[in-house]
């Protein structure tokens, strides 16, 4: 009576080696592999396995899952997909077999070697400074490390100076010097305010003030651009609430 064909899976290293095997057994294509009989005989061989008691590794499950996969598309009417997948795995096997082929051929040369190398040698290094930079760009560097350090230091106290000095124009203020200018002449070409205006903060707020005073009606503005005319309309009651 004949035994049953035991199999081992330390025989094949993944289950790339056990196509290439079955492959070979079978005298298959492997440049155009019959698919539905490559899947009859995987499987096969992993029902064996089990029927063993073998512990059948993820790894071959996951190609049992791929050739039913790759068998069941190819049962559509339209195969494109079916035919695609086959031809990847095609390729999939002839690069491993050509892989393992090497490494068998590298380890017949390398037989008897406990290690291939040679002499250490010296190897002299070049410390000159090659690269060649913008000017600029190495003035940029310089100042963000500059930069850097710097914002670790406390301001100098003159460096508040012309802060504090600075004159700020309120926009209550811009907007009595306004309406006093405007109940004189009536009307008034809204550049000749801004012109006026001595300093940013004093032309700010005069543009905040004609704002404002727009806004509540004590003024109406004509016209366009630089031929835009202010004529005041009321004078306002006490001061005006400006956020």
């Amino acid at each position: 009576m004949n035994e049953p064909i035991q199999y081992k899976i330390k025989d094949f290293e993944g289950p790339m080696d056990l196509l290439l095997y079955l492959i070979t057994k079978h005298k298959l294509n492997i440049h155009d592999i019959p698919i539905f009989e490559l899947v009859e005989q995987y499987t096969a061989y992993i029902r064996e396995m089990k029927e063993a008691d073998m512990d059948v590794a993820s790894e071959f499950l996951e190609m049992a899952a791929r050739l039913v996969h790759i068998k069941t598309i190819s049962l559509l009417p339209v195969h494109e997909e079916g035919e695609r997948l086959r031809r990847e795995l095609s390729g999939e096997l002839i690069e491993y077999a050509e892989c393992k082929r090497v490494a068998q051929e590298l380890s017949k040369r390398t037989e008897g070697f406990d290690a291939l190398g040679r002499p250490m040698q010296e190897i002299k290094s070049d410390m000159r400074y090659t690269r060649v930079h913008d000017p600029l760009e190495l003035m940029n560097a310089y100042m963000r490390v500059v930069g850097k350090r710097l914002r670790m230091i406390p301001p100098p106290l003159d460096a508040f100076r012309s802060i504090v000095a600075r004159k700020i124009v309120s926009v209550s203020y811009k907007i009595n010097a306004i309406v006093n200018r405007l109940a004189q002449v009536k009307k008034q070409k809204l550049s000749d305010i801004f012109i006026r205006s001595e300093s940013r903060s004093d032309l700010v707020a005069a543009f905040l003030a004609v704002r404002e005073l727009a806004k509540t009606n004590h003024v109406r503005l004509e016209g366009d651009g630089d031929d835009m005319t202010v004529e005041l309309i009321k004078i306002p009651e006490g001061e005006l609430d400006f956020d």
